[in-house]
């Protein structure tokens, strides 16, 4: 039997797209294991964020190795490749063992008519009115629905299989943690559209510990979720719901746990996401988005001088080309362009107001929401620069370190999974 790379069952997902800030990452996970949280750090960066930023995932593992040696952590951690695709993967695999398969391309077009009369053969079990625990009501499912449900998710599950056989004949079975990600398409999966979908994970033989559902509601960057809370409530419990069901009847491996894709900042539906861990006694991946980027800029800021000069050089640019910057994430911002500041208004700003608009502090109301989202999207901004960025990150290091470690710690994980102290 094939020993499996195991996930702890709390990890964190982190961006860190300069490749400057993983010590002070792992900073806020070393404040968690001292507050009773074992939480695994996973360095993840896009193919995309590569190609922007004119990178490699070398530096990335440089990085991630480098942090865990000075600050002696002893504990496992890894490194994702991010929304990879069989035609970007080969050049994460001599530096990666975490592959976060993107097949949301793949949902919705036509899976081979016969592959989904196959599905359905295979699967009678899935049709009536199926009992799972947790969940208020059975769930109804006809013939119909999971030939339906295949013909939109079967191929996307096709090409997962795909990719992953490809890793596997490179690295080796077992020695690489599979998430599959299926959020960034345009509707939330149903509770039945979770446990067909799964079903078709377990066909395809996929070492699946991760999947990235889509929820209700807006998962914009970098800001809190916009959407009904309560609804967001009742699908997330019912989507650990539907996983312990479907790791008990079709063989997924156990550990097998969600994964919240720009799940920084959302910081309105922690408190829900930590009552359904609690109840399930679940585990969760939670994938930051850019958050550490945002905060090398409020440090900058913080620092003064010229710090805050290259801060508001940065914004500047990014104002100057905002249809560049936000085109490519379109799905995932809301920006009101009526309430940017103006370039000549942030010229004029003092550290403390640059810094007020930019954290996200939804208490303090000098907070722009707007302008977080865009400065968000100009990470290609600071990549233009090159080496003077870079050498401001080094310059004001500590500042900036204290911003990232805070950031992280305080508003991430410490909400979500640190223990809630006694009476």
């Amino acid at each position: 039997m094939i020993k499996q790379l195991t996930l702890a069952k709390y990890s964190i997902g982190m961006g860190d797209r300069f490749a400057h800030q993983a010590k002070a990452q792992l900073q806020a996970c070393l404040k968690a294991a001292a507050n009773g949280a074992e939480v695994i750090p996973v360095w993840n960066k896009s193919n995309r964020e590569h190609t922007i930023i004119g990178s490699e995932p070398s530096s990335t593992r440089a990085a991630a190795d480098a942090a865990v040696k000075e600050l002696g952590w002893q504990r496992p951690y890894h490194l994702d490749a991010d929304h990879i695709r069989l035609e970007t993967v080969d050049r994460f695999i001599p530096h990666c063992d975490f592959y976060t398969i993107d097949v949301a391309d793949s949902i919705g077009k036509p899976a081979d008519p016969q592959a989904v009369h196959a599905f359905v053969e295979r699967h009678s079990e899935l049709i009536g009115e199926i009992l799972i625990p947790n969940i208020d009501r059975p769930l109804a499912i006809s013939c119909g629905d999971i030939q339906r449900i295949a013909a939109k998710y079967l191929l996307a599950v096709q090409d997962a299989g795909k990719i992953c056989r490809h890793i596997a004949k490179a690295k080796g079975e077992g020695n690489f943690i599979t998430e599959v990600s299926m959020d960034e398409t345009d509707s939330p999966q149903t509770p039945p559209e979770l446990l067909v979908i799964l079903a078709a994970l377990a066909d395809e033989k996929i070492p699946l510990q991760t999947i990235a559902p889509k929820f209700t509601g807006r998962f914009n960057k970098g800001v809190d979720y916009v959407g009904d809370l309560g609804q967001f409530e009742k699908e997330f419990r019912e989507d650990l719901a539907v996983i312990a069901c479907a790791t008990k009847r079709y063989g997924l491996p156990a550990n097998l746990k969600l994964s919240v894709h720009s799940g920084s900042d959302k910081f309105s539906i922690y408190a829900p996401i930590r009552r359904g861990l609690a109840r399930f006694n679940a585990g969760l991946h939670l994938k930051t988005a850019g958050t550490t980027w945002l905060e090398e800029v409020i440090g900058l800021a913080e620092a003064g001088g010229d710090g805050l000069a290259l801060a508001k050089e940065i914004y500047s640019t990014a104002l100057d080309h905002i249809d560049e910057l936000c085109a490519p994430y379109a799905t995932v911002i809301d920006i009101d362009r009526g309430k940017l500041p103006s370039k000549e208004t942030v010229n004029g700003w003092t550290s403390t107001q640059f810094v007020s608009a930019l954290r996200h502090d939804p208490k303090n109301t000098a907070f722009n929401m707007n302008l977080r989202q865009l400065l968000h999207v100009g990470f290609k901004i600071a990549a233009k620069k090159g080496e003077r960025y870079l050498e401001a990150l080094k310059k004001h290091e500590a500042v900036i370190a204290k911003n990232v470690t805070e950031n992280l710690y305080e508003r991430h994980l410490k909400p979500l999974f640190t223990p809630i102290p006694g009476p």
